[in-house]
């Protein structure tokens, strides 16, 4: 039988190629540069091929490196989950636990999920990431994220979903607009609406554009920001008009004598909120488990009575 690299080959390589430098790669295996550079040249002699240009300048991971760097990272997975398995077998959702959040549901129902999750699962050590749906899914896809909490659907076969619920959309105008005179409105009354969007990247800016295509509204948005709260500000400063989650209201649009927050006829839009993570994890049953207690304890229409 040919001789085999090592993990910890594995893990430098990786490291190397995560880093582009000797020095920081070897920071981050808490070992020497020299000894990372020799286990590099030994998994390179062992694989009989050069996977590291050195220069004084840079680090290139080659061709054939680049494929050894993908394959060293799903063993490596692989053999982390080895003992998360036996683990968990043991004591579900204990320990360490990795979720990622969007900008538009993190500052809303962050709060609550934790609550639940001390209330729950008392054992749980849980650390979050904020950041947008497409960094979110490629670190739950490299394995540096367990969980992420979401709008779905998201368009990945590596990736398992589960909604939790559905948070609808309210249309949010200055007090003196015309629509106010209406306690409900439909759709097709924002068509001529000045709409303010977020800007490129978020996935409520794709899911109010969906919205608003069905409302026949055609124009291109004056202004994209990169947050709920800037939204709303415009939008209280008269610069025009926008769609908001309902679970953002009790944060965003308490001051009522200063934005007017209108509900939809039925059917309301609707955006759905779920957990999701890889197809592949040793712990998916957990997570059905986790997402299901989620499910039953949020109540995430308390935030605001807009009806």
């Amino acid at each position: 039988m040919a001789a085999q690299p090592s993990i910890k080959q594995l893990k430098y390589l990786v490291a190397l190629a995560e880093t582009g430098h000797f020095g920081r790669a070897a920071e981050a295996c808490f070992i020497t540069q020299p000894s990372l550079s020799a286990a590099i040249s030994e998994l390179e002699n062992l694989l009989g091929a050069q996977l590291v240009e050195r220069n004084k300048r840079q680090v290139l991971i080659t061709a054939l490196g680049q494929e050894v760097v993908s394959r060293a990272r799903h063993i490596l997975r692989e053999v982390d989950e080895l003992a998360i398995v036996a683990h968990a077998a043991n004591q579900p959702l204990v320990g360490p636990i990795n979720i990622g959040v969007i900008p538009t549901i993190g500052p809303y129902l962050l709060p609550d999920v934790m609550a639940r999750l001390r209330s729950g699962f008392p054992k749980m050590q849980p650390f979050l990431r904020e950041d947008q749906t497409a960094k979110l899914v490629d670190l739950l896809l490299a394995g540096k994220l367990d969980l992420a909490l979401i709008a779905l659907p998201i368009e990945e076969n590596g990736l398992e979903e589960m909604d939790l619920f559905e948070d609808r959309f309210v249309f949010a105008c200055s007090p003196d607009n015309p629509l106010t005179a209406k306690k409900h409105i439909n759709i097709d009354d924002i068509k001529d609406e000045k709409l303010l969007l977020l800007e490129d990247g978020h996935c409520l800016r794709d899911q109010a554009l969906e919205i608003c295509q069905r409302a026949g509204w055609s124009k291109s948005a004056d202004f994209q920001a990169n947050s709920l709260s800037t939204l709303v500000q415009m939008v209280v400063a008269g610069i025009g008009s926008t769609l908001l989650p309902e679970m953002a209201l009790e944060v965003e649009a308490r001051r009522r004598d200063s934005i007017a927050i209108l509900p939809f006829e039925n059917p309301v839009p609707v955006r759905r909120i779920g957990l999701v993570w890889r197809r592949s994890s040793a712990r998916k049953a957990e997570y059905r488990k986790l997402g299901a207690y989620l499910r039953g304890a949020l109540n995430p229409c308390k935030a605001a009575d807009v009806a």
